[in-house]
């Protein structure tokens, strides 16, 4: 993955806006929220906004969200915390966050080891969008430095809130993938989350360790990471990881967890791309019983199941039989602006669901405008497309209506005329 090593002119932190009352703060974050909201639509419809006006108040709300995450107050803390996240997935922010990165990170390293876990969790999300904003350089190398020891403390410390270890899990898989320096380190991140999944294995005497359904979330999220994580691995290594995991990971397979059973099917199919990259005549000794394996998912009808999860999973594990058996992906077509994506390999599912999953209704601004993601999946420098061309581009309303219906129109038409015929059939037939 490309790294820019280029050292930006850091900024003195902000200090200039009062810290918000708790209840303060929670008006500030609803109106934060709707100014956002507010303004995506605007564009979305072609509408004029003052830029300046738009950019100068936005700012000032991420003033006010930076100096009250220091507040004393947990709630307010959180609230501030919340703001920041919402708007570093829905605008790039680069420069702002530059001049304050090292407050902010300040402030996330507190939050992680005096608050709990909500707040917690939420100082752990904010680290992967930090990173994701700064992109992959020394900036956010240094932020990483600073906070990748207390995840790891966290997510190794069993009395710690299961939540935080949790979001820890999945911060440090992606802190790890953005501004990650040494692929040494990375390879040692993979086996922190190694020693917490694992533990769902099947033992070598055919037992299985019964755990809580939240301490599952934890080993599914480790594998999650470790998987992201694998996508960045030398040839070197994934040959050590094939032999290493490849027998053991289908026993994740029986697991009670719908999400893990989806996740271990899913790592499965990436390990198997990995392994035909290196050798296209690669040749796993117990494809057989494992075909059955996933063939059994893929057409479950387990009536302790529900059928929310039965739907999900058949789905899932029809494509990754089809990975296993033919080395086969079912490519997606990510559409954004007045341009498109094409999903064409587990590698780059499991890292677009895991932006995806951090940045939500963002992730199409940021496959856009930001230039670390556009870098990751390769889709070159953002283009610049002017509003009045956008709203060129797009059909009105009202001329959508008319092509829909004359769409409807003719397909009924057609609709009906191949149901006369297969009646006509029908009566030759008794004739």
């Amino acid at each position: 993955m490309p790294r820019s090593k280029k050292r930006n002119n850091r900024g003195a932190p902000h200090r200039g806006v009062q810290p918000f009352s708790d209840e303060d703060a929670s008006i500030e974050t609803l109106s934060h929220c709707s100014s956002l909201s507010d303004a995506a639509s605007v564009a979305e419809e072609g509408g004029e906004v003052c830029e300046d006006t738009t950019q100068e108040d936005f700012e000032y709300k991420l003033k006010g969200y930076i100096d009250s995450a220091m507040d004393k107050s947990a709630k307010t803390r959180l609230t501030a915390l919340d703001g920041l996240k919402i708007a570093m997935a829905s605008k790039m922010q680069y420069e702002f966050l530059l001049e304050r990165r090292m407050t902010i990170t300040d402030s996330i390293e507190r939050c992680l080891k005096k608050g709990k876990g909500d707040e917690q969790r939420a100082a752990a999300s904010l680290a992967c969008l930090l990173c994701i904003q700064l992109g992959s350089g020394i900036e956010s190398e240094e932020a990483f430095k600073t906070l990748k020891p207390i995840f790891k403390n966290i997510l190794a410390d069993g009395t710690a809130n299961i939540q935080a270890r949790q979001a820890c899990a999945t911060a440090l898989g992606v802190c790890s993938l953005v501004a990650e320096d040494d692929i040494l380190d990375v390879y040692a991140t993979m086996e922190c989350f190694e020693s917490l999944f694992t533990k769902s294995y099947v033992k070598e005497d055919g037992t299985r360790t019964v755990f809580s359904a939240q301490t599952t979330v934890l080993h599914i999220n480790a594998l999650l990471a470790w998987t992201l994580l694998l996508t960045i691995c030398s040839n070197t290594e994934v040959k050590k990881i094939l032999k290493k995991h490849l027998p053991k990971l289908p026993s994740l397979l029986d697991s009670d967890d719908v999400n893990m059973r989806i996740s271990a099917g899913q790592t499965i199919a990436l390990l198997f791309e990995l392994a035909r990259d290196l050798d296209a005549e690669f040749e796993y000794e117990e494809l057989e019983p494992l075909c059955a394996q996933l063939t059994a998912l893929a057409t479950d009808c387990n009536k302790h199941r529900a059928k929310n999860d039965k739907r999900k999973q058949r789905s899932v594990f029809r494509d990754v039989l089809k990975a296993v058996e033919e080395g086969d992906f079912q490519p997606e077509t990510i559409r954004f602006g007045a341009e498109r994506m094409y999903v064409d390999s587990w590698v780059k599912m499991r890292t677009y669901d895991a932006f995806r999953e951090l940045l939500g209704s963002g992730m199409n601004y940021h496959l856009q405008a930001n230039e670390f993601i556009r870098n990751v999946f390769e889709l070159g420098a953002p283009m610049m497309v002017d509003s009045a061309k956008l709203k060129a581009m797009k059909i009105s309303r009202f001329e959508r209506h008319l092509y829909n219906a004359a769409a409807f129109k003719a397909r009924t038409k057609a609709r009906s005329k191949f149901r006369d015929k297969r009646v006509d059939v029908g009566v030759g037939d008794f004739i």
